[in-house]
């Protein structure tokens, strides 16, 4: 029986001739081990099955001998049983699922480390959106505070404008309040005891409470001084109503209840108690028309 080079062992487990030939030069023939190793690593390389570069020293371009360098030219080992024979590819094919198992577990720990840096990454990527997200929620409550005191002081603005307003109206009222006491009184004259003539002694009054309907059917109620211009319930109206103070709104006009009566512009800077509204009066609001 012809001798099992490791050749013809490598070729019996499985392995393409020109393969085990490229690993056998390539290992320096130290044995079917190193082969193996060589194989086990290189088999997902497609260059593996390119030819083995020429071997070196081959005398008269022969070929190596199978078995290493050192075997001497002729010598040959007694040839083997079908039993050892058998029982040699069995070691071998044992040897190859033992390289096969390593490599798999090798294989499968890089996997793992692959993982594990994926989820690594996989969470700093989360903590850094997290973070860009509580930036942007800060800034949003910083801007939500910054315009809640714009608007506080615009609301403010516009009170100290309404007061301002009253307290120039009234410096001003105030130079020309003299002579009207006296008109109320030469009227009603010659029958000071019918009851249709009251409104001399409703002049009398200092405060005035005037009531406005808005268009919506809401109303506002406030309290003015007797003497205060028509003007001033006109400006409270357009502050107040709709709910938003100060912003920019349609003009609007006064009129009186019963009788129906429209103020006009000149009405606006006449008294309260000259116009008949003291002590209480209904006005409604209706859009003004554009001149």
């Amino acid at each position: 029986m012809a001798e099992l080079t490791a050749l013809e062992s490598l070729i019996e487990m499985g392995f393409a001739r020109g393969r085990a030939e490229k690993a056998l030069a390539l290992t320096g023939n130290q044995g079917i081990e190193a082969a193996m190793d060589w194989l086990m690593e290189h088999e997902d390389d497609p260059e593996a099955d390119e030819p083995p570069p020429a071997p070196r020293g081959s005398a008269l371009g022969g070929e190596p001998g199978p078995e290493g360098p050192g075997a001497a030219a002729g010598e040959r080992r007694p040839a083997l049983t079908e039993e050892e024979r058998q029982e040699q590819t069995k070691r071998m094919m044992e040897l190859v699922a033992q390289k096969q198992r390593e490599r798999e577990e090798r294989e499968e720990r890089e996997a793992l480390e692959r993982e594990k840096q994926r989820r690594r990454q996989g969470q700093e990527l989360t903590a850094a959106r997290q973070r860009l997200q509580e930036d942007e929620m800060r800034r949003a409550a910083e801007e939500r505070r910054r315009e809640k005191a714009e608007e506080l002081a615009a609301r403010q603005r516009v009170r100290e404008k309404i007061e301002r307003d009253k307290a120039e109206r009234a410096k001003k009222y105030g130079g020309n309040v003299g002579p009207q006491p006296s008109l109320p009184v030469t009227e009603p004259g010659p029958v000071p005891s019918s009851p249709s003539q009251e409104p001399p002694t409703k002049r009398e009054y200092d405060q005035c409470r005037i009531q406005v309907r808005l268009p919506d059917g809401t109303s506002l109620t406030q309290t003015f001084q007797a003497r205060e211009q028509l003007a001033a319930v006109r400006l409270y109206v357009e502050l107040h109503r709709g709910g938003e103070p100060g912003g920019a709104q349609d003009p609007v006009q006064l009129l009186s209840g019963f009788p129906r009566r429209a103020f006009s512009e000149a009405d606006m800077e006449r008294p309260l108690q000259e116009l008949g509204l003291v002590p209480s009066a209904v006005l409604i609001v209706a859009k003004k028309c554009p001149s």
